[in-house]
């Protein structure tokens, strides 16, 4: 990806500095070709209000010499044209990851962007299935046509909705890893590591699979194998639960993190803390739980209206 496929006004030396960030992103931080596009389409679109801004294309002295208040003016022409924060935030973040690389480089430094704020972002609320569906989708998992698939479908969804795993945790997982007992530990974001308890049905449910699998990938192999009994791909996953969703007639928002976010507001409707919620989770911070009051709080509210007398 390079930066001179996308059209915008800079100085050379700026459009070299760009190519070197792209090929940056692309080498050390493995980033996709979709997103070098999208942080190239933004990065460009910055230069391009810089230009206008100064009435010339910016070198790196100029970009050196933005003050707080030239950011701010862009964050201004941004929303007056309409653009929501997401957009301008994801904006921000890109800017500030190539001014970050201008100076560790040794190309240009400007202390002015740490003084701009980002955008807030409203974070979206999770969106929790029903505890019938939740348990309906996790029984269907198990009537695969496959024995041993159906029994490892339906334990890895267990494992999602009845102890709150990440998909990308419960697919990590090893076979010396799985639950013997009363407990588990999971290795999370971060390589952040929590207890988590598990009930006698998921110990059952994924003791019954190992023995009906047909692969043995060794104590340090992978606990959920695909059919040619490598690693389960997430990907495999997503798909026979977009199958069963459709067969079951549930909504979209079934997938294998609704399970999770199920799992949190099931235990918070029913009388759970935060503090617990989100050390069984594993957040690293409580203002990511505290989202879950907000499902809860939807809650209350339709069953108040449904149910008060004057609210009919």
């Amino acid at each position: 990806m390079s930066i001179r496929t996308i059209r915008f006004r800079a100085g050379d030396e700026v459009r070299e500095a760009a190519d070197a960030w792209l090929a940056w992103l692309a080498d050390e931080r493995r980033a996709s070709p979709h997103t070098l596009a999208a942080y190239g389409r933004d990065l460009a679109a910055f230069l391009d209000f810089a230009t206008d801004h100064l009435g010339a294309p910016p070198g790196l002295d100029d970009l050196a010499r933005l003050s707080v208040a030239d950011f701010r003016s862009w964050l201004a022409h941004r929303a007056g044209r309409g653009l929501d924060r997401s957009s301008t935030a994801r904006a921000m973040s890109v800017v500030r990851s190539f001014f970050r690389f201008l100076d560790r480089t040794g190309r240009a430094k400007n202390p002015a962007l740490g003084a701009v704020r980002t955008p807030k972002v409203a974070r979206p609320v999770p969106r929790a299935l029903a505890a019938e569906d939740a348990i309906e989708l996790v029984d269907a998992a198990g009537e695969a046509k496959t024995p041993w698939i159906a029994l490892r479908d339906a334990a890895l969804l267990m494992l999602l909705y009845g102890a709150g795993l990440r998909i990308g945790e419960a697919l990590g997982l090893a076979r010396r890893e799985a639950p013997a007992g009363e407990s588990m530990t999971v290795t999370g974001k971060g390589n952040r590591q929590r207890m988590v308890p598990i009930l006698p049905a998921i110990a059952d449910a994924i003791a019954a699979y190992r023995a009906a699998c047909p692969f043995d990938p060794g104590p340090d192999g992978p606990l959920f194998v695909g059919a040619r009994g490598n690693r389960l791909n997430a990907g495999v996953v997503q798909r026979a639960i977009r199958e069963l969703r459709v067969a079951l007639g549930l909504p979209e928002t079934a997938t294998p993190h609704a399970l999770r976010h199920s799992f949190a507001t099931h235990l918070l409707a029913s009388g759970g803390d935060l503090r617990t919620i989100q050390e069984l989770l594993g957040h690293a911070s409580l203002s990511t739980t505290q989202r879950y009051t907000a499902v809860d709080a939807a809650r209350l509210t339709a069953v108040y209206a449904k149910a008060h007398p004057r609210a009919r």
